[in-house]
């Protein structure tokens, strides 16, 4: 079990950067593939970034890559979302979440911290 709390939102200016971070519970953080996800209104839920638990390998999605920035320091039990030249269509709830080696799969969500870009 791992429980997770995002932080690091809030409203910034079209071309700001803001940074998102992700605190994890647990001994076995480093055995987690972490991601971030993002939902705006009227949206579904969209995957944003991710980042494997072994060589960390970094992942994006095509309407950020070149300006997010997903990182993990697993002595922190931490990852973050380095978020530059951000546009008013980055505006939504920004979730964490972690998925165990025994399912690879999302298992476990935060409760999502929101990002508003103004133009």
């Amino acid at each position: 079990q791992v429980q997770l709390v995002e932080s690091g939102g809030g409203l910034v200016q079209a071309g700001g950067s803001l940074r998102l971070s992700c605190a994890a519970s647990g001994r076995t953080f480093s055995s987690y593939a972490m991601g971030w996800f993002r939902q705006a209104p009227g949206k579904e839920r969209e995957f944003v970034a991710g980042i494997t638990w072994s060589d960390s390998s970094t992942y994006y999605a095509d309407s950020v890559k070149g300006r997010f920035t997903i990182s993990r320091d697993n002595a922190k039990n931490t990852v973050y979302l380095q978020m530059n030249s951000l546009k008013p269509e980055d505006t939504a709830v920004y979730y964490c979440a972690a998925a165990p080696r025994s399912t690879f799969a999302y298992d476990y969500w935060g409760q999502g911290t929101q990002v508003t870009v103004s133009s």
